[in-house]
């Protein structure tokens, strides 16, 4: 009996098996069709990390050690292959929460004309829509301004808001233009929800259809990709689809938007869903589906900022 387990062991120690991981794969689809006036350019890159691999000769002594020591070598290499968060420290985005809950009361106010661009002018602001249930347009866009905010921050993003509170009156649009024109601004977003007939629903991402006054060839295109990494960041993790009832594919080029047509940084426009539809509404007014929206929103502009 003894001679017969002896002859056992050898066959014991070799039946150890060894272990293999795969590395993730990367897909992507192409971006959306744009009119033949706006064309938008993209790149992409990929490195692969290659971790090396030793043997280690199996013996009594080494083959009872083996499934710890190689259990700390996969650690050790995933902890080499993973990349660091990143940082946009230094980088400033202007988030724009269009209205505010003051405009109502001060008709008067927000009803003078102010420069619109291209030479013309239109009202210094509106009060805008609502929920068939009362819940305005000016408190969404600031839920989730403030959402997208704390959002970018995380990544070291230097975030200014057009108005400090959901309270107060204007700014006039001109002035919102102006704060988002200001140097080492990186990208403009202007937070909207719309308030179209109740049968059609989803996002659209306004775009200019002409050069802004004062922006340069190079920042007009800037804000074509901004508005895409925007579109394509809704589209796939906001909840919102793209606009049933207006534009084409989500996208809306048009030239009557001051804050569009005075910038000369990188801006775009969002309408995130139509208040008077139910469904769009239900998202918009429940906190779970505005963070669901801002993290999309926030997941676009980090996108633009990488690229």
């Amino acid at each position: 009996m003894r001679r017969r387990l002896l002859s056992v062991l050898p066959l014991v120690a070799l039946s150890i098996a060894g272990c293999s991981s795969a590395g993730p794969s990367r897909s992507s689809s192409p971006p959306p069709a744009v009119p033949p006036s706006a064309s938008v350019a993209s790149s992409s890159s990929a490195v692969a990390t290659q971790t090396p691999s030793k043997s280690v000769s199996p013996t009594r002594s080494t083959a009872a050690r083996r499934p710890t020591t190689s259990a700390a070598g996969r650690t050790s290499a995933a902890r080499r292959t993973v990349a660091p968060p990143v940082s946009y420290s230094g980088t400033t985005v202007v988030l724009n929460p269009g209205h505010n809950g003051g405009n109502a009361s001060h008709t008067a106010e927000i009803s003078r004309l102010v420069p619109a661009g291209y030479g013309d002018y239109k009202a210094c602001d509106t009060t805008g829509t609502e929920t068939n249930a009362g819940y305005s347009e000016h408190a969404f866009n600031w839920d989730v301004a403030k959402r997208v905010r704390a959002l970018l921050q995380a990544h070291g993003v230097h975030v200014v808001m057009t108005r400090p509170d959901d309270t107060g009156v204007g700014p006039c649009v001109d002035e919102r233009a102006a704060i988002g024109n200001r140097a080492g601004v990186a990208a403009v977003i202007s937070i909207h929800a719309d308030g179209a007939p109740s049968s059609g629903h989803g996002f659209h991402v306004n775009q200019d259809s002409r050069r802004p006054d004062g922006a340069s060839a190079a920042t007009a295109q800037r804000s074509l990709d901004l508005g895409r990494a925007l579109h394509d960041a809704l589209q796939q993790s906001s909840g919102l689809v793209p606009s049933t009832y207006i534009g084409s594919n989500g996208y809306y080029y048009r030239s009557d938007l001051a804050g569009l047509n005075l910038a000369t940084r990188p801006a775009t426009f969002l309408e995130l869903g139509n208040m008077r539809n139910s469904g769009d509404a239900a998202r918009q007014s429940s906190a779970a589906g505005r963070e669901r929206i801002a993290s999309a929103v926030a997941a676009g502009i980090l996108a633009f900022l990488g690229r």
